[in-house]
């Protein structure tokens, strides 16, 4: 499908979808699933860990946290591509949680108390580009992450010279 973006660019979307059990073995199969579009539409392997990364950690506090672990409980996962970046959307409908709420943690203080686990936000945060949670516990929780294809600032950069 080919449509043209409010900026007047030609706009390829394509979409991706998978719904699968909230079990932690299942893990594997979403990184799976995950690492092999973003191969597809060319992210090298350096990006394509970062986002399986990302994922796997919002996949795994899905099951952790939102079901607690009710395995039987679905995840959907959405691949959304279109000609700018590479956006992954989960979707579950467990318990929800404010975002607002988790701070980014002081690593040095975090490591020096040899602490395990916690990290999931903070590492989604690092790893891809853009992250957006809109949650509704109990109907549905979302968190929508992007990543560009190429760097942002360099895209406005470029938008900027053809202004010019």
């Amino acid at each position: 499908m080919i449509k043209e973006g409010g900026d007047g660019l030609p706009q390829a979307k394509r979409k991706y979808q998978l719904r699968i059990p909230s079990q932690t073995d299942n893990l594997e199969l979403i990184r799976e699933f995950v690492s092999k579009v973003a191969r597809k539409v060319g992210f090298k392997d350096d990006d394509v860990s970062k986002i399986e990364l990302a994922v796997d950690e919002a996949c795994a506090n899905v099951i952790e946290h939102a079901y607690q672990k009710d395995d039987k409980q679905p995840i959907d996962i959405v691949i959304q591509i279109d000609y700018r970046k590479f956006t992954v959307i989960i979707t579950d409908r467990g318990r929800g949680f404010n975002p607002k709420k988790i701070k980014t943690p002081d690593m040095k203080e975090y490591l020096a108390q040899m602490r395990v686990g916690g990290l999931g936000i903070y590492l989604m945060r690092t790893l891809m580009d853009e992250i957006d949670f809109d949650v509704k516990p109990g109907k549905r929780n979302q968190v929508r992450m992007s990543k560009y294809f190429l760097d942002k600032t360099s895209h406005h950069a470029d938008r900027k010279e053809m202004a010019s």
